[in-house]
């Protein structure tokens, strides 16, 4: 019995039976992102025009174009955040492979400076 609940705790939230909202990222803030575009776009189409179809038509536009944008957004700015991670994470590993050797860029002393008379 505990198994079967288990399992459905980790099927998450399936949307169109494909896209695993739950475990894909930048998926559901970009859902939401565009169920606020389509209703902004086709309410004010709406408003606009007084023509039901042709605003039901932009809020479907609104919808797939706001999705898109904010999942290419959020999608870009994690791949440039995993970049800046994996270059953090190769410095300390060299920090601490390198640390007190003369290869050593932080304990040298500098050659530049002359000690100054006092």
């Amino acid at each position: 019995m505990a198994g079967e609940e288990d399992e459905s705790n980790n099927k998450g939230f399936r949307l169109l039976g494909i896209l695993d909202v739950q475990n894909t990222p930048c998926a559901r803030e970009a859902i939401l992102h565009g169920a606020g575009g389509s209703l902004a776009a086709g309410l004010l189409h709406f408003l606009a025009t007084s023509r039901v179809k042709r605003s039901f038509d932009v809020g479907v536009a609104g919808f797939m174009l706001t999705t898109l944008g904010s999942w290419f957004y959020c999608r870009i700015n994690n791949a440039k955040l995993r970049v800046q991670q994996r270059m953090i994470q190769d410095g300390l590993k060299n920090k601490v492979i390198y640390e007190g050797t003369g290869m050593d860029s932080v304990s040298k002393p500098s050659a530049e400076t002359p000690p100054s008379p006092s």
